[in-house]
């Protein structure tokens, strides 16, 4: 079972830049889809983007194309979540999860909390 620690989010400025780390243990990203999500508050959870770790394959969702990047560093088991230009309304806790085909992600992180003041 792999565990999923997310860190880097701090309050930043409207425009500002954040990049957040989701760290594997336990066991490879290998065979995995990794997501990004985000909870602000008031809100339901919403997808973020992901990376296919076989294959390379990046989805965002379309609130954060063009500003958000997902990469990845095989030999540190890490996926980044790379987010410029940023907005009040980005203000969330982010989350990492895995999907290996099943009903759903699972293996949450502890969520990092990001918020962009006005």
């Amino acid at each position: 079972q792999v565990q999923l620690v997310e860190s880097g989010g701090e309050l930043v400025q409207a425009g500002g830049s954040l990049r957040l780390t989701c760290a594997a243990s336990g066991r490879t990203f290998s065979g995995y889809t990794v997501g990004w999500f985000r909870e602000a508050p008031g809100k339901e959870r919403e997808f973020v983007g992901s990376i296919n770790w076989r294959s390379g394959s990046i989805t965002y969702a379309d609130s954060v194309k063009g500003r958000f990047t997902i990469s990845r560093d095989n030999a540190e088991n890490t996926v980044y979540l790379q987010m410029i230009s940023l907005k009040p309304e980005d203000t969330a806790v982010y989350y990492c999860a895995v999907y290996n085909g099943g009903p759903s992600y699972h293996s949450w992180g502890q969520g990092t909390r990001v918020t962009v003041s006005s």
